[in-house]
């Protein structure tokens, strides 16, 4: 018999999806310390300035806050560290030719347990303009009301 998927959601970054148009995405694990995998099990995590570097041929994130374990004492790594990503060299190549192009960044788009690992999401990203975010909200705005007018019908 097969294992069953099991995927838990721990953060989700709303505004990368508000201030950028996500191109492509990737799976990469992530190289923590123990008592932040215990502050990630009780969801602990934010994702809302953090942003993603490419340094020596290895991906970093940074700016990703897991709070302190109350139960880890001088375990405890600092909240704000920057912490590796793990991926394989040929998708670091690949996305690192892309990031080099103009307009292209590197965002986490969400923390998530993948059976008993934690898994981030890393979005390859092209920035919005302004206009682009307002036709965003109206297209939003629009889709809301058109499923109130239809819940209203029922």
């Amino acid at each position: 018999m097969g294992k069953k998927e099991g995927i838990k959601l721990i953060a989700n970054n709303k505004k990368a999806y508000h201030d950028y148009f996500i191109e492509d995405t990737y799976e990469a694990g992530i190289s923590l310390a123990g008592t932040e995998v215990k502050s990630l099990r009780m969801g602990k995590c934010s994702l809302k300035e953090s942003f993603i570097r490419i340094e020596r041929g290895e991906l970093f994130v940074y700016n990703m806050h897991i709070s302190p374990y109350e139960k880890g004492n001088i375990f405890n790594k600092d909240p704000l560290r920057v912490r590796k990503l793990l991926l394989h060299r040929y998708e670091i190549n690949k996305i690192s030719a892309r990031v080099d192009q103009k307009g292209y960044t590197l965002v986490p788009l969400r923390v998530y347990f993948k059976d008993s690992l934690v898994k981030v999401e890393v979005g390859l990203a092209r920035g919005k303009k302004l206009y682009d975010k307002r036709e965003t909200i109206a297209r939003k705005d629009q889709q809301r009301e058109a499923e109130r007018e239809f819940r209203a019908k029922i």
